[in-house]
């Protein structure tokens, strides 16, 4: 404890703090006691729209692919889009042992918003507090059973659900989402100085909608404009993970549900990244 210290964390700017540290831990929330989630991998993004729950879901298979045994929280409240990736609609059924998360079809199991409303199509019309809470509930009340990766796909920004997901959840680290636009600097510096305030390690950035390569020349077009992610992560020290392309073929098995049957090689360094985290 420093010195200067006043006891009163929510004002320290301190990231070595070793009683910011317990103080952090002891906010987490246990897990449901059937529960055994090894390793927690947070996809976050400074902005919407960049692809993450994709980049997300494509994780959860490639590590499935692996040998592991997945799952996915999707902590996208209010813009949940995990179960329709994955062909899933069914609503979610509890037993004595807590909610039981869907399972895919290569056995990831997942747990959104989506899977406990009367209709997909019905808008989530909750205040802040009461999202926090049922992403509490997605991690302490569903029953898990073994687990060695679990993704939290995070809603945009740093606002009320990151901030839930960065306390209560024990983060092992967090990937952040971006696209190749002037502005990914700023945003991806919010994600980074969020996760050091949190103490939570950032494994990597991964670009979305990088380029888009030509099916008869093999051009690379760079329609969102050039890429800046490499300085972007040399600014902030992180390491870039994967730049995705534009592939309408990827868009087309999401829409239908079948995002287990993508082929997402430009992820491989990303999933071994995690993969070291076991």
């Amino acid at each position: 404890m420093s010195e200067n210290c006043t006891s009163n964390c929510s004002t320290c700017s301190s990231s070595d703090c070793a009683s910011r540290k317990t103080s952090r831990e002891d906010m987490f929330e246990a897990t449901n006691e059937y529960s055994n989630v090894k390793k927690v991998i947070g996809v976050v993004s400074g902005k919407g729209g960049v692809g993450k729950s994709f980049i997300t879901s494509s994780l959860s298979v490639l590590m499935r692919r692996r040998g592991y045994d997945t799952a996915i929280l999707d902590a996208d409240v209010t813009g949940p889009s995990i179960p329709k990736a994955f062909g899933i609609h069914e609503q979610a059924k509890a037993d004595e042992h807590g909610i039981i998360p869907a399972v895919t079809n290569m056995g990831t199991k997942l747990m959104s918003v989506n899977l406990l409303l009367d209709s997909e199509e019905t808008p989530v019309v909750w205040r802040g507090p009461v999202i926090s809470g049922t992403v509490k509930q997605f991690w302490n009340q569903v029953n898990w059973g073994e687990v060695d990766f679990m993704f939290v796909d995070m809603p945009p920004g740093t606002g009320d659900v990151p901030l839930t997901v960065f306390q209560s959840i024990p983060l092992d680290g967090i990937i952040i989402v971006t696209s190749p636009q002037e502005l990914v600097s700023m945003i991806v510096g919010k994600a980074v100085n969020m996760a050091k305030t949190m103490n939570v390690p950032i494994l990597g950035i991964v670009e979305n909608y990088s380029y888009f390569a030509c099916d008869h020349c093999g051009t690379k077009l760079s329609i969102f404009g050039e890429s800046h992610v490499e300085e972007t992560a040399e600014k902030y020290g992180l390491e870039v993970l994967a730049k995705i392309p534009i592939d309408p073929k990827i868009a087309s098995k999401v829409d239908t549900g079948k995002i287990e049957e993508v082929e997402a090689d430009w992820l491989e360094d990303a999933a071994t990244k995690v993969e070291k985290l076991l």
